[in-house]
């Protein structure tokens, strides 16, 4: 029996269209998005990508659980400083 796919397909048409980046840009980004001391506001501005395109970036290029650990944390603090993420 063949996966279905179409769910899939529709899943990821909603996301957020991702420009063609150098891997060393990739890594930043990861690594600003991962650091408590930068917010979406500082990726838009060193990189041009929309909290929504960081978003996606990460969930293509994490782990599904480290994903999700991200946003849980990511959110956790935003509720607690304004400026967060």
């Amino acid at each position: 029996m063949a996966p279905c796919l179409g769910a899939a397909r529709l899943y990821l048409s909603g996301m957020p269209k991702l420009p063609a980046l150098p891997p060393e840009h990739v890594s930043a980004i990861i690594e600003m998005a991962l650091s408590d001391h930068a917010s979406f506001t500082d990726i838009t501005t060193d990189f041009g990508l929309s909290p929504d395109q960081v978003k996606a970036l990460m969930r293509r290029e994490l782990k599904p659980g480290s994903y999700n650990a991200w946003r849980k944390r990511v959110r956790a603090f935003g509720d607690r400083r304004e400026t967060y993420k």
